[in-house]
Parts: C-alpha cells; sequence; structure tokens
C-alpha cells in the first residue's frame, strides 16, 4: 500500500480513488481498508469523501490536508459534478488584493456538504442546474494552476455576479464593495452583460451599482438594460435592519439601479 501511495506521488498525483487501489493492488475490499486505515493513523491520508483519499506530504499534515485548489478538480470529476472556484478564492486569483481567502469557496449545480479536513475548508454553494449550465461557459472561465494541475475558477466577470449573488458568503455587502472596487476595471462589458442574464435581478443591480458608484462606468453601463427591467426598488443589503423602523425612511433611493441604499459602503483604497 504504501507503494502503490508513493507511486501516486511520483506521476503527480496527491490522491487516489478506492477502486483505483483495488484494482491496481489486487487487494480485497477488507484488506485495502485495513492498508488505508493504517496510513490514515499515521497522518499519511485522509478522506474528503467517501471512496477518494488525499495523500498527506510532510509540508501538509500542519494544516490537515493539502490547498484544495490541488484537488478539487479530481474529487468533482470522481464525484461527477461540474464546479467552479468562485467568491473570495476567485476574487483573490484574479488579484483582488483586500480579499483573504480563509475558506475555499466552489459553486456547484447540486446541493453538496462542507469539507473540513484540518485547517482546509471547502465551501459548496449551490446554483440551480439551469443557471449553472448556461453560466458555466468555458470562454467565461479562467484556470488556476497549481503543481498537480489546473482548477476551474470563474472569470472575472462570473466571479463579481457570484460575489454580488452570494453576498452575504463574500464577507458581507463591505466584502463584496471591495471586491468590486478592486476588480471592476478587468472585467470585458460584453461578457458581463451576457452572463447578468443568468442571475436574480438584485444581484445584477447590486453589481451595477457598485461599479458605478468606483468609476467603472463602462462596465456598469452594460448592466443598465437589466437593472431597467426591475419593478421595485431592493434594498442594497437585505440583511441590515434599521435599529428603528423609522430610519428605514430616510435611506437614500438610487433611480438608476432601483436600490435602497440603506448601508455606508466603507472599503479600503
Amino acid at each position: 500500500m504504501q507503494q502503490f501511495v508513493d507511486s501516486q506521488l511520483i506521476r503527480g498525483r496527491g490522491y487516489f480513488t478506492k477502486q483505483a487501489a483495488l484494482d491496481e493492488l489486487g487487494l480485497s475490499p477488507e484488506s485495502l481498508k485495513s492498508a488505508i486505515a493504517r496510513l490514515s493513523r499515521k497522518g499519511s491520508l485522509v478522506c474528503p469523501r467517501r471512496g477518494f483519499y488525499l495523500i498527506l506530504r510532510p509540508e501538509d499534515r500542519s494544516l490537515g490536508a493539502p490547498d484544495p485548489a490541488r484537488w478539487i478538480d479530481p474529487l468533482m470529476k470522481f464525484m461527477g459534478i461540474d464546479y467552479r472556484v468562485s467568491l473570495l478564492r476567485g476574487a483573490a486569483f484574479h488579484g483582488a488584493s483586500h480579499q483573504a481567502a480563509m475558506v475555499f469557496q466552489v459553486i456547484a449545480p447540486r446541493q453538496l456538504p462542507s469539507i473540513k479536513i484540518g485547517r482546509q475548508r471547502v465551501e459548496f454553494l449551490f446554483q440551480s442546474p439551469q443557471a449553472f449550465a448556461k453560466g458555466n461557459r468555458a470562454e467565461w472561465m479562467s484556470q488556476l494552476k497549481t503543481d498537480a494541475g489546473f482548477a476551474r475558477v470563474a472569470g472575472v466577470e462570473l466571479t463579481l455576479l457570484d460575489i454580488c449573488r452570494y453576498f452575504h458568503r463574500a464577507g458581507g455587502i463591505h466584502g463584496v464593495a471591495q471586491a468590486v472596487h478592486d476588480l471592476g476595471n478587468k472585467a470585458d462589458a460584453r461578457i458581463l452583460a451576457k452572463a447578468a442574464g443568468v442571475y436574480e435581478n438584485s444581484a445584477v443591480r447590486r453589481l451595477g451599482y457598485l461599479l458605478d458608484r468606483f468609476g467603472h462606468s463602462r462596465q456598469a453601463s452594460a448592466l443598465r438594460s437589466i437593472a431597467g427591467k426591475a419593478k421595485s426598488f431592493k434594498a442594497l443589503d437585505p440583511s441590515a435592519r434599521p435599529i428603528v423602523p423609522e430610519l428605514a425612511q430616510v435611506d437614500e433611493r438610487n433611480a438608476d439601479w432601483k436600490l435602497v441604499i440603506n448601508v455606508p459602503m466603507e472599503i479600503d483604497l
């Protein structure tokens, strides 16, 4: 078993599946289970999903697992589920200097439980299969290269839209504002306009307002026609509630984006 694990590392694979080990070693399932248990007790293996194992090199053991960027792609292929890395990890990948991605966030078209191994955490966010299929186009994606291969990362445009859609998982509205400030000028306005059609109108308006506010006027203009379809005002931050209900009456209303600006924007310049 140890020779099999070493051979995987020599091939540049820091992982293996139960079936691959059975096929190569010719062990019975019970013998393989015992061998895996022995290596797990030694701190050499961890199991993020049943039937899929990560091989821990000495430098990985302090964190409990390798960086998820090194194994998210083979894991998702093993499960037969398409995906994209996005939100804070996507923003950091594209150069948002203020984004500290403490959680590795992945968008998928299925409800999946989070993975926590040691200090590594992978959080899965659900997007409806129909919307996911329309948005997860190869030309709107980027690749995160690691020493173990590649992971699929949302392009700048999808990253911004994802952050505005799942703002409560991206550091709240202030974390969203920071990412839009840092990345807005990198977005292709034409791609942004096309990709926005996959998202809820309120998320598109949130992004458009922030792009406008931070001077990314070309990108903001690409979203105005979508915002124009809104029939009612929505809160910029739906999670914010005034201490006194009467205070809601004095919130600024932005007619261009049909948003109630119910929180002040705070970013680091």
